[in-house]
């Protein structure tokens, strides 16, 4: 055990001199009181925990009598209780282990058949009290893994204690390097729970107001290289420090702060781990949509006069945000690449695929659909759909007609689907000639296009009449429409510009 840690046995020298960083000091403060951790109560027969100090006697220094000191009050039944729980070996075994003679694990190899798994657990928490050797509780436990003597019941107490340590730590402030220095003792002494340590001690410094503390904390993990993945998850895909933390701050709705956090630990040369990435351009995807839909109510706002028009530099501005966390987002889906095997290529061009919906890039998002297609992962029908209407409203022809091939082997619901796609796509765009168009290829079909999409495109059109003129369209629609008892005779009002006269036409 003093090889693993790194430490030299030596009698002669104290405590505190071996190990300072397990000893209690007011700028340390390792000791633990009961306030600070649950215990598993479970086989115990205290109605409360309790913390345990021996008496010193004037013959022994130590009194082997069945009486203990009390940090909290019991009754008489539960001290007679108690009482019956501990034995000679379990009041010798402190002693042997206070004077530090000899090494623990001498001790209690010495002393095992005489020491109950009730009494090695309250030996584990006497020696977390403040004032004891702390030390000794991690060499106690070392023994007891290495004797497989370490049940859950005991594991579920280690972990407290030691969760109650680094709570102490965090909140006397004396630095990260202490904490992180606690963690390397913790996995020397051979204490794996089945989570991850290191997650916990982010979520005590979040819970504890200490975010830039959590920070920092994870960039002293990072920095040490300090082992952080599961059994079960090797190549830390499932979670991990950064990804952890960068978690905790999406949740709370920082998503730039959560992405940004992720590249900025790359750019120090740290190698964060693969769910990080993943977590932080899952922020970007979300930022991307909050500002999205901060700027259509801003717009809808502008439309309804209650606030003036943006001018150029709030507009580029807002271009500006957009494009830098679309930048963000492709340097980390290029990391990935760079870094990962190719199994997770999918699920990083799925997210591209979000951000390029979100941002409205057409063209970018209808190629990270065949680069998905291409790598095996079939994107759902919907995205299609939604990418169609994008590049319909930025009339990318192109790529529309290349979207449009899906629907040659689609069935009549989804054709009607993908088509009301295109539909609302032209008209967002404005594009109303093309939208009309698509009106009468639906009815063709033998599809009917929603009311209110037939309604904004022929008032689209009408508008489009007074500004050039030209009618043929809308009386094909017109035409159209009512054969498919879809339309009423239609008043159409044309303008002639040479004679200044309005012409109604009865259609």
């Amino acid at each position: 055990m003093a090889y693993a840690l790194g430490f030299v046995f030596s009698p002669l020298s104290s405590p505190q001199q071996r190990h300072p960083l397990l000893f209690p000091a007011s700028y340390c403060g390792l000791s633990l009181r009961l306030s600070d951790v649950v215990l598993p109560t479970r086989g115990f027969k205290f109605q409360n925990p309790i913390l345990i100090a021996a008496k010193h006697s004037e013959i022994r220094g130590f009194r082997t009598t069945k009486s203990v000191e009390l940090d909290q009050f019991v009754t008489s039944d539960d001290e007679e209780e108690a009482e019956e729980e501990m034995g000679d070996g379990f009041f010798e075994a402190i002693e042997e282990l206070e004077r530090m003679r000899r090494e623990p694990s001498d001790i209690l190899e010495e002393m095992n058949d005489r020491l109950s798994a009730k009494e090695l657990q309250l030996v584990l928490v006497y020696f977390s009290q403040d004032g004891r050797d702390s030390w000794c509780a991690l060499e106690v436990f070392d023994w007891l893994r290495k004797e497989n003597r370490v049940d859950k019941e005991t594991m579920e107490l280690m972990v407290a204690l030691m969760c109650g340590w680094v709570k102490k730590l965090i909140q006397e402030q004396p630095g990260v390097g202490d904490v992180v220095d606690l963690l390397v003792e913790m996995d020397c002494v051979g204490l794996r729970p089945g989570f991850s340590m290191i997650e916990k001690v982010i979520s005590l410094y979040w819970e504890m107001g200490e975010k830039e503390g959590a920070v920092l904390f994870v960039e002293e993990v990072l920095r040490r290289r300090i082992p952080f993945a599961l059994e079960d998850d090797p190549d830390g895909r499932k979670g991990g420090p950064t990804g952890y933390l960068a978690w905790k701050m999406m949740v709370e709705g920082d998503y730039r702060g959560a992405a940004r956090l992720v590249i900025r630990f790359r750019e120090s040369g740290f190698k964060p781990e693969v769910y990080s990435y993943l977590i932080a351009m899952t922020a970007v995807v979300k930022e991307l949509n909050e500002f999205a839909k901060a700027l259509r109510k801003l717009k809808s706002f502008v439309k309804a006069g209650l606030i003036a028009e943006l001018d150029l530099e709030d507009v580029e501005s807002t271009e500006k945000y957009q494009s830098d966390l679309l930048s963000d987002g492709v340097r980390l889906a290029n990391w990935v690449f760079r870094d990962c095997s190719p199994s997770l290529h999918g699920v990083i061009h799925e997210r591209l695929l979000a951000m390029f919906i979100c941002a409205g890039r057409g063209i970018e998002a209808e190629r990270q659909l065949w680069e998905m297609k291409l790598v095996g992962k079939e994107a759902d029908k919907d995205l299609y759909d939604i990418v169609l209407a994008i590049c319909a409203s930025q009339k990318e022809d192109k790529a529309t007609a290349r979207l449009l091939t899906r629907m040659e082997i689609a069935n009549s619901p989804q054709k009607k689907k993908s088509l009301s796609w295109l539909l609302r796509g032209y008209i967002k765009g404005g594009h109303f000639n093309e939208a009309a168009d698509t009106v009468m290829n639906m009815l063709k079909l033998g599809f009917y296009p929603d009311y209110l999409d037939r309604i904004a495109v022929l008032q689209g059109l009408r508008k489009r009449i007074q500004q050039f003129g030209n009618v043929d369209t809308y009386l094909k629609l017109c035409k159209s429409l009512s054969d498919a008892n879809l339309i009423g005779p239609c008043l159409v009002y044309l303008y002639i510009r040479k004679y200044k006269l309005w012409v109604v036409k009865m259609v």
